[in-house]
């Protein structure tokens, strides 16, 4: 069987924690100034990645072993 490898875009975007998976937010990286301070607050961490969405991950970043 062949090795798994990484998906080197999704390795850049995604961490792997022990519940699941986290990611950035988008809508932080210009024009700011025209959204509240409590919205870009809210841009601010990680934010879970949903339920849907792990499985797909899990091909993506294979457990390193």
């Amino acid at each position: 069987m062949p090795k798994l490898k990484t998906h080197k875009g999704a390795a850049k975007r995604f961490k792997r924690t022990s519940s699941g998976y986290k990611h950035h937010r988008m809508g932080k990286n210009h024009m700011n100034m025209k959204k509240s301070n409590r919205r870009r607050r809210a841009l601010r961490g990680f934010k879970d990645v949903s339920a849907a969405d792990a499985p797909k991950l899990e091909r993506l970043l294979p457990l390193d072993k």
